[in-house]
């Protein structure tokens, strides 16, 4: 169905992540570069690699799965938490201060992170609390099912739905990238992508990864 395009005319980029992932953030850099080179709206929505893997568990490496069972819920639910309570527009700068902390600054997805990012935002302390209730967990798994609805099953965070042809949706995971590109080189990448999108029945495009997030 055609996308719903912002009151001031830009055009939409629907973007869904989990704080824990590293590639995640590298794409978000990327779209917020696009931000300043090209007319566009982000639209910041919580995805859930815990909630993705919850099936799967088994049949993943112990090291992750310790990760997702115990240490990835915290930070996206503390964003949940914030976006009922505090609104919309918090999302982005939650999740750049968080990101900062968990990638940047090689914290993890701490405690201590979710702490110091709350209070990078001025948002109050006692958000970090939701990390370990379920309190919106109908709302968090409810964005996610929403972002992989429209891309499918078989991918991981992040996604973005961007208008295709006739002006409908088109999602997509990714685009994996590193590091973020910046300036004309982020927008030449956002032009690919809209690009794609605008071709009926195209799906992927895809080589090995030779090189790990670069943070910068």
């Amino acid at each position: 169905m055609p996308v719903n395009t912002p009151a001031n005319g830009k055009t939409p980029a629907d973007f869904w992540f989990d704080p824990l992932c590293p590639w995640a953030w590298m794409t978000s850099r990327w779209i917020l570069e696009v931000e300043k080179v090209r007319d566009i709206e982000v639209r910041w929505h919580v995805m859930s690699l815990a909630v993705l893997n919850e099936d799967k568990l088994d049949d993943l490496p112990e090291e992750y799965r310790d990760l997702l069972e115990n240490k990835a819920w915290g930070p996206v639910r503390v964003v949940v938490a914030a976006q009922q309570l505090h609104g919309d527009e918090v999302v982005g700068p939650l999740y750049t201060a968080l990101g900062t902390r968990i990638h940047n600054n090689g914290e993890g997805p701490t405690r201590e992170a979710v702490a110091g990012a709350l209070e990078d935002v001025g948002l109050p302390a006692e958000l970090a609390e939701y990390a370990d209730k379920d309190t919106y967990d109908t709302e968090l798994r409810a964005s996610h099912k929403e972002g992989i609805d429209k891309v499918g099953q078989e991918v991981g965070t992040p996604v973005i739905a961007v208008p295709g042809a006739d002006g409908e949706q088109v999602a997509f995971f990714g685009p994996v990238v590193t590091p973020a590109p910046k300036g004309e080189d982020a927008a030449k990448l956002w032009d690919g992508t809209l690009l794609v999108a605008s071709i009926p029945g195209f799906y992927e495009i895809k080589r090995t990864r030779t090189q790990g997030p670069i943070f910068d």
